[in-house]
């Protein structure tokens, strides 16, 4: 294993963050916290935030989604700077940001499918139902035409990835570390249906956007060390970082968009008061609302934002619960005890 690569960000000038829901169902109480604190950490510095729906995968991105999407962070008291950026509005760059790692060599065909990566003995999961992938197809063809002559088969890309831990400093989790291609193997660019991968488009979206300053779920610290390496293969500059620690519910199972009942256009509907909402995930942030005006269960998001720092956010999971009989679509977030 090599010496460890050591991801740094940029620091200085007000931060360019981002809002990016992918439009594949209804948001949640879980995204709405996300959101916040995304919004809160940029707005609190002076900070730009643009808005970008995610929806570069097709076959599960629906238009109604999106809208809702839009409504649900409006209804929060949220905004954002400029037009609403659209992944699938132009893929060109991808496909630039593809054909350079492929003419470096960072980057290779793959005909591998999922039931052929699953069928190997030496590709375990590298967790959440991932699959790691073992490296077959590195090697084996020049291109991705000669790969799909070669064998009849689809082909899509994968970038190089070399055993070595790698490192970065994540604003509430501390010092992170890992070693990506230990864990999942090379990682996917172009899926062999011709789709981009999730990871190729938002590295990609957030140099083009100048975003330097990425807050978002935890369940997604692995895909940034991933993504350290692909803004590495690209010589583009690291944002910093900040994952916020996931929302479950009572039963300690992490929220899903399935789940209609902690949906956010679920409450704008019954008539929940969103400065409720906003105020219980405040607190649930660190935050009090001693000494504001108002009182702290009825303050908008604009009015929390002179008290947000991201240090104040806790590394434990938050528990979902709703309020009693006399408000039940309440939400109440629990911090958890440290692990």
């Amino acid at each position: 294993m090599s010496a460890a690569l050591h991801f740094e960000s940029r620091a200085g000038a007000p931060p360019t963050g981002r809002l990016a829901p992918s439009p594949t169902g209804p948001l949640h109480l879980g995204h709405a916290r996300a959101f916040l604190i995304a919004w809160w950490s940029a707005r609190a510095a002076g900070g730009r935030v643009l808005l970008r729906i995610e929806d570069i995968d097709r076959a599960r991105c629906r238009p109604e989604y999106a809208d809702s999407a839009r409504a649900d962070l409006e209804w929060l008291g949220l905004d954002w700077d400029g037009p609403v950026w659209f992944q699938s509005a132009d893929p060109t760059p991808y496909r630039v940001a593809l054909d350079t790692l492929l003419a470096s060599g960072a980057a290779y065909p793959c005909t591998c499918s999922r039931s052929d990566i699953a069928a190997r003995v030496d590709a375990p999961h590298a967790g959440d139902g991932e699959l790691r992938y073992p490296g077959t197809c590195r090697g084996r063809w020049p291109s991705v035409a000669a790969a799909q002559a070669a064998t009849g088969l689809p082909a899509g890309v994968r970038l190089r990835l070399h055993p070595a831990l790698a490192a970065f400093d994540d604003r509430i989790h501390g010092r992170v570390e890992g070693d990506a291609e230990s864990d999942a193997g090379d990682v996917l660019l172009l899926r062999r249906d011709g789709l981009f991968a999730y990871q190729l488009a938002v590295v990609v979206d957030d140099a083009r956007q100048g975003i330097d300053a990425v807050v978002r779920g935890d369940d997604l610290l692995p895909s940034t060390l991933r993504q350290g390496h692909l803004q590495r293969a690209l010589d583009l500059p690291h944002p910093t970082w900040a994952h916020v620690p996931l929302v479950v519910d009572p039963s300690g199972r992490r929220l899903a968009k399935r789940d209609g009942d902690t949906a956010i256009g679920a409450l704008r509907a019954a008539g929940v008061d969103p400065r409720a909402v906003v105020s219980a995930i405040a607190g649930s942030a660190g935050m009090s609302g001693e000494g504001m005006p108002g009182h702290r269960e009825r303050l908008h998001a604009r009015e929390w934002t002179p008290q947000f720092h991201i240090r104040r956010v806790p590394r434990a999971p938050v528990t979902l619960e709703f309020g009693a009989n006399d408000a039940p679509l309440v939400p109440r977030f629990t911090v958890q005890s440290a692990p």
